[in-house]
């Protein structure tokens, strides 16, 4: 008979991370994850000490997937700066992390530990607009303003529900963007 494996400290996380997505941090329970893993408990406390523990690593991989590998792929993948604003935030607010991103924004309303890890990731996303839309403008003004304007849009548009007429939300968002990057 086959040794037992252990589950991946990074099912853990994942599974951490799509609680998090679909109930906030009060649905990241051990005993859960466990069961939806179809492992015990005990192997939880092989890769973590206790469930803050889990919380810090899924805020750190939410953190390296959102800006690290979302910026190290832009600046791979190259384009004009144009171009890699609009994979930013393509890559940034993808299915695969928009639900985890609008979690942790409102997980952060409630835990300041949560608040500053936020306030540092959107402080290197809004650097990164800031050296990209200054490509595309001199005025510091000017660059703050889009690049605002950019990641507001990015996030903003999750929350709002209204129509656009004949157009589509893909299509107005497309428009809205090529306004502040031209």
């Amino acid at each position: 008979m086959p040794a037992a494996t252990r589950t991946p400290r990074s099912q853990w996380i994942d599974e951490g991370l799509n609680a998090l997505a679909d109930g906030g941090p009060d649905a990241v329970r051990i005993d859960v994850l466990a069961k939806t893993l179809g492992v015990t408990r005990g192997g939880f406390y092989w890769h973590f000490d206790d469930r803050q523990a889990l919380l810090d690593a899924m805020l750190e991989t939410w953190e390296r997937r959102s800006t690290d590998e979302v910026l190290e792929r832009v600046e791979r993948e190259g384009g004009d700066a144009s171009d890699k604003v609009r994979r930013a935030g393509m890559l940034t607010f993808s299915p695969a992390l928009l639900a985890i991103d609008l979690a942790v924004r409102d997980w952060a309303r409630r835990d300041k530990a949560v608040a500053e890890r936020l306030r540092q990731v959107d402080n290197r996303r809004m650097a990164y607009l800031r050296t990209l839309i200054g490509e595309l403008s001199a005025d510091e003004g000017d660059v703050e303003a889009r690049s605002l304007l950019a990641f507001s849009l990015a996030i903003g548009n999750h929350f709002i529900a209204a129509d656009h007429g004949t157009r589509d939300r893909v299509e107005v968002v497309d428009l809205a963007m090529r306004r502040l990057l031209s």
